[in-house]
């Protein structure tokens, strides 16, 4: 990989810190508001005053009153008011600073994903060894300047939504952060959540970074897992090991394909080959990681399959290119803990403060 200039290997920059102070703030309050924009939407006052290494007092409660008295940001109050408060900064003008005027950051959500987010800007802000990666256009101009070329859509992760002229592709759907190494290091860092003990989701995260991993040399996955699933650890060590120490060989790829399609409600001829056989296929494919496969295979297609037939990430793994890391969350966020992976609605809960008299 070419080394990448240092504004690009980071997505909280000069110019956007510049650019947000413009609003009346401190550079120290500018820097930490970027990090907020890019990376959550959201904060807590305990992530503010650990930043900015001020004690709760007048100049937090100075720069809060601010946020809200101007329009910046909705406090949301999810119970008791002493129990705390989490911002949600949503002005549109400060997004449009930072060049990231439709970043989804600034839109309504459910507890459960403001809470993990919360838990996304903490990681974020405890290393400072790496550059972060927060928006899908700065992922892509990274890479893109790294390899020194135009990569092709389907290299990077993404979804796609609809068909044809109302087709959307959404590179980074899950918006993790990805840590890009700032000094004279090559190893990077991809953040995932847990928000459930049991990794089916995990799964699809590795197939789609399948390709990114395969081209940076060294790479770390680092597994946030809050408290109530660190019971699950085991399922994620083993849903690694099942996603790249075991590379497909062509004739699984083969039965994948014509199973998938069958699956996904395609009419096939019954095929003269007798390992092509829907039922037995169904057995033979009924775990998690080949559920995983299927959710792949229908955004990619056969590609997905192929992209796994390739034995680099078990090299990777093996000879400690490719590292898989467990970091306990162990913060208290509110009393929002409960919430991860729920859909709990925002709106009651901002109801809720309302009532209680927020400032």
């Amino acid at each position: 990989m070419k080394s990448v200039p240092t504004h690009l290997r980071q997505s909280v920059t000069s110019g956007r810190v510049d650019a947000v102070m413009r609003f009346g703030f401190t550079e120290r309050q500018a820097r930490f508001l970027v990090n907020v924009l890019v990376f959550s939407g959201v904060f807590i006052e305990r992530q503010y005053r650990a930043f900015t290494g001020l004690a709760h007092g007048q100049k937090t409660a100075d720069f809060l009153a601010k946020l809200v008295a101007a329009g910046y940001a909705t406090p949301i109050t999810p119970g008791a008011l002493h129990r705390g408060r989490l911002f949600h900064v949503q002005y549109k003008p400060l997004y449009e600073a930072i060049g990231e005027p439709n970043n989804r950051n600034r839109r309504p959500a459910s507890l459960g994903r403001f809470v993990e987010r919360l838990m996304l800007l903490d990681a974020v802000l405890a290393d400072s060894r790496h550059g972060w990666l927060g928006t899908e256009q700065d992922k892509r101009t990274y890479f893109r300047e790294a390899f020194e070329r135009d990569l092709l859509d389907d290299w990077y992760p993404h979804r796609t939504f609809g068909a044809g002229a109302d087709k959307t592709v959404r590179f980074s759907p899950d918006k993790l952060p990805i840590g890009v190494p700032l000094r004279a290091e090559s190893r990077h860092v991809f953040l995932y959540l847990a928000t459930s003990e049991v990794p089916s989701e995990f799964r699809v995260f590795l197939l789609t970074h399948a390709d990114l991993l395969k081209s940076v040399r060294e790479w770390t996955i680092r597994v946030l897992l809050p408290r109530r699933f660190r019971k699950g650890t085991a399922l994620y060590r083993y849903a690694v090991r099942d996603a790249f120490m075991k590379p497909l060989t062509g004739s699984q790829v083969e039965q994948l394909n014509w199973y998938f399609r069958v699956r996904h409600g395609e009419f096939l001829c019954p095929s003269r080959d007798r390992e092509l056989d829907f039922a037995a296929l169904a057995q033979t494919f009924a775990a998690g990681h080949y559920q995983a496969l299927y959710r792949v295979w229908q955004q990619r297609g056969r590609d997905a399959l192929s992209a796994m037939q390739i034995d680099s990430l078990r090299e990777h793994l093996q000879r400690g290119w490719g590292r898989l890391e467990f970091v306990d969350v162990a913060r208290q966020y509110l009393q929002l803990t409960p919430f991860l992976g729920t859909a709990h609605p925002v709106e009651q809960a901002a109801e809720v403060g309302d009532n209680l008299g927020i400032a």
